[in-house]
């Protein structure tokens, strides 16, 4: 059956069905459907947070090898690669991620993702040494490439990102706007 407009007070235009037919019901609890936007929008946000940080992730490894390869030393090579990458992943955290954060002096946005980007490097580091040099002293085992690599590029980079995460939503890109108004 065809549909009609109606004008309520509330929510201005609804369509609704005819009298005997069914139509969309209506949320029991507004609060749901709030959470599930809320919900919806992390998971969006984590997503582009994912990518900017795996394409950022490719560039120092990649940059890093071939800094290596052309015979710039190693520790040069690095911090180099870590620039760029950390540069990379201003940019696209900035303007696609939070693009609707708070955008009003990118050098002091710049230098506290930067800041807070050296914290996220020291979780990770933190995670290796206590695993290798602290739990490794009693546990030889925990000395292995194998255990360094667990400690600190799986252990270390999940927390490490939890906290970029975290820290940048708060500190560098804090969203000023009221979300937009969920429409039924």
């Amino acid at each position: 059956m065809p549909r009609r407009p109606v004008k309520t007070r509330q929510r201005g235009r609804r369509w609704v069905t005819r009298a005997g037919t069914l139509g969309s019901v209506p949320p029991k609890h507004p609060q749901a459907n709030t959470l599930r936007t809320r919900i919806t929008g992390l998971v969006r946000e984590l997503g582009k947070f994912g990518v900017v940080g795996g394409i950022a992730f490719t560039v120092d490894f990649v940059l890093f090898n071939i800094l290596l390869s052309s015979g710039l030393e190693t520790l040069t090579a690095k911090a180099v690669s870590t620039i760029v990458a950390t540069t990379i992943a201003f940019f696209g955290n900035r303007f696609w991620t939070w693009r609707d954060g708070e955008h009003t002096n990118m050098a002091r946005q710049y230098t506290t993702f930067f800041v807070l980007n050296l914290i996220g490097l020291g979780i990770a580091l933190a995670c290796l040494a206590i695993s290798h040099y602290g739990l490794g002293q009693i546990w030889p085992q925990l000395q292995s490439p194998l255990a360094d690599n667990i400690a600190g590029v799986g252990v270390g980079t999940v927390l490490g990102t939890m906290f970029r995460f975290w820290s940048y939503r708060r500190f560098v890109f804090r969203v000023t706007a009221a979300p937009a108004p969920v429409s039924q």
